[in-house]
């Protein structure tokens, strides 16, 4: 299992919680640190079930006004998620062909056995 931590985030700290407590050690990639690439990041799209980048998103983010993103097609999108990683929602949970956007943290339980 896959977690894109932001430990400033308490829903990424929520969901290591729920994961520790299940017994499962996941790996950590801090994705602000280490950025997913545009491939990875459609990769995680197609494991959510979508194709629409849009639920990645973060609206409220500065840049999000600043690359005037309202209304912005895919490719823009995937773009801007892969350059301005502060733009991707967190948390996102990976296992093995599946993900969940575990917002709420509880969430990560559809990927718990």
């Amino acid at each position: 299992m896959i977690v894109w931590h932001n430990p400033r985030c308490s829903k990424s700290r929520g969901v290591l919680q729920v994961l520790a407590e299940a017994g499962v050690t996941p790996e950590v990639v801090r994705y602000l640190d280490t950025p997913p690439s545009r491939a990875e990041i459609e990769d995680v799209l197609r494991r959510l079930g979508t194709d629409d980048p849009a639920v990645l998103v973060r609206t409220g983010e500065a840049a999000y006004r600043e690359l005037g993103l309202t209304g912005a097609d895919r490719d823009t999108l995937l773009d801007a998620l892969a350059t301005h990683p502060s733009l991707i929602e967190r948390p996102v949970v990976i296992d093995g062909d599946r993900a969940v956007l575990a917002r709420p943290p509880e969430r990560v339980r559809e990927l718990l056995p």
